[in-house]
């Protein structure tokens, strides 16, 4: 039987490589879904999201919700964690941003279905939630 995540160059290893110039899903891994056929939910919630707004260069701040049901592959969640790390210089619109993610992760593990909330914190007395998602063949 081959050993769970034995392929994961992240967790475990002795030094963390943080990339904050721009936004990196090389550095999202995968680990196979013991229970490929059942569906279940795996939810992400990474509450320390920093971006920068792409006109004025301030920071902007979020709560990501990923939430998605794997097929034969699984998000292994400290690639997650330096991934959205690497938006930390980034100037890009919350839309692009939610809507980027999105399209990594599915890229990267190809789940039955995914959805990205990201729940931005106000800019001038306004609040941004934007939501994508991914459904195969709809």
């Amino acid at each position: 039987m081959k050993t769970e995540g034995q392929n994961l160059k992240q967790l475990g290893s002795n030094k963390t490589n943080y990339f904050f110039e721009y936004p990196n899903s090389t550095i999202l891994e995968t680990f196979d879904n013991r229970r490929p056929e059942r569906d279940y939910n795996i939810e992400f919630i990474f509450n320390e999201f920093t971006s920068l707004c792409p006109k004025t260069g301030q920071p902007d701040f979020a709560t990501i919700k990923v939430n998605y049901v794997p097929d034969k592959y699984c998000i292994e969640s400290k690639s997650f964690k330096l991934y959205m790390f690497s938006y930390r210089q980034n100037g890009a619109f919350m839309e692009t941003i939610t809507n980027q993610i999105l399209d990594d992760m599915v890229k990267v593990c190809r789940p039955r279905q995914m959805t990205v909330e990201g729940i931005f914190n106000a800019r001038g007395g306004t609040f941004i939630n934007v939501t994508a998602t991914y459904k195969p063949n709809s």
